[in-house]
């Protein structure tokens, strides 16, 4: 695996340090990515930047896709020419967070070439991607899943076998985001009734943060709920597109699931409102609409 090259398609907030952490690890990293100040990045953090996907993958063992969703995968390996130029043995990994059913569908075009293909979306934001410690979720036959799994381990220490079928990856986030987005939206309603009634909103969130009622959503996104302009470390429009995509998952395996939905149009609202591209935390704006304050 590691005696051709890997392509890294996808430089972004989260892909550049994936792919900085290949280097490190000692894979050879062609990278591409269409904004051409990623590409400088990538080449200042050691790695080769291409110029084309068709010349990051050609003779590539591995191409580990960091995209924005499906749509973008299916353009990269079919449109562009990506999967042809790989090795004939060679694994396509998908990291990015992509409906179960699409994955599957993607899975199915490329192993017809004989091609293996894992499914591994990974939670852990931009911290996790930076230092590492990404948990990455993937799905594929055991044999398939051993040979990369050097390369998922220099990204995260934490990586799950899900399963052996594409998809059981990628739902396995959506169950993930699921939890994370109702987490989030019931600690901003938590706090906003705090706020109604005159509570100290940090008096607040150091009560329940030290309580049984507290999680891990509520003590990281707590205190930026609180701020007026909070840095972002993922975005309002990340959950509209997260809860979409559990939705659909929810749809295709007829499973009932009303709070995530109810989540779903919270985020959405608060995207309308023009925070799309702002911290998820602000999702308490919603409430604050409905409060009117």
């Amino acid at each position: 695996m590691t005696a051709h090259p890997v392509a890294f398609v996808g430089l972004g907030s989260m892909g550049l340090p994936m792919a900085r952490n290949l280097v490190r690890h000692g894979f050879s990293v062609r990278g591409f990515d269409v904004r051409a100040e990623g590409r400088g990045a990538f080449a200042g953090a050691g790695g080769t930047p291409a110029e084309t996907i068709a010349a990051a993958c050609d003779g590539a063992g591995t191409v580990v896709l960091m995209v924005v969703n499906a749509d973008q995968a299916e353009a990269v390996l079919f449109g562009e020419g990506a999967l042809e130029r790989l090795d004939p043995d060679a694994s396509v990994v998908l990291m990015a967070t992509c409906p179960p059913a699409a994955v599957a569908a993607l899975a199915k075009r490329v192993t017809a070439t004989g091609r293996a293909f894992v499914d591994a979306p990974v939670s852990g934001g931009v911290v996790g991607a930076e230092a590492g410690t990404l948990t990455i979720m993937a799905a594929a036959p055991a044999a398939v899943i051993a040979a990369v799994r050097p390369l998922l381990a220099a990204m995260g220490d934490k990586v799950f076998h899900v399963g052996p079928e594409p998809g059981q990856g990628a739902t396995m986030k959506a169950v993930n985001q699921l939890l994370c987005g109702v987490n989030l939206a019931a600690a901003a309603e938590a706090l906003s009734l705090a706020a109604k009634v005159g509570i100290d909103g940090a008096t607040a969130l150091e009560i329940v943060s030290g309580s049984s009622a507290s999680s891990w959503m509520l003590r990281d996104r707590g205190p930026r709920m609180l701020e007026e302009t909070p840095r972002v470390t993922s975005a309002v429009d990340i959950f509209v597109k997260d809860l979409g995509i559990v939705l659909e998952a929810g749809r295709s395996e007829k499973a009932a699931l009303p709070l995530a939905a109810l989540a779903h149009q919270l985020f959405l609202a608060a995207s309308s409102r023009g925070a799309g591209a702002e911290d998820d935390s602000q999702v308490i704006g919603s409430y604050r609409a409905l409060n009117g304050k």
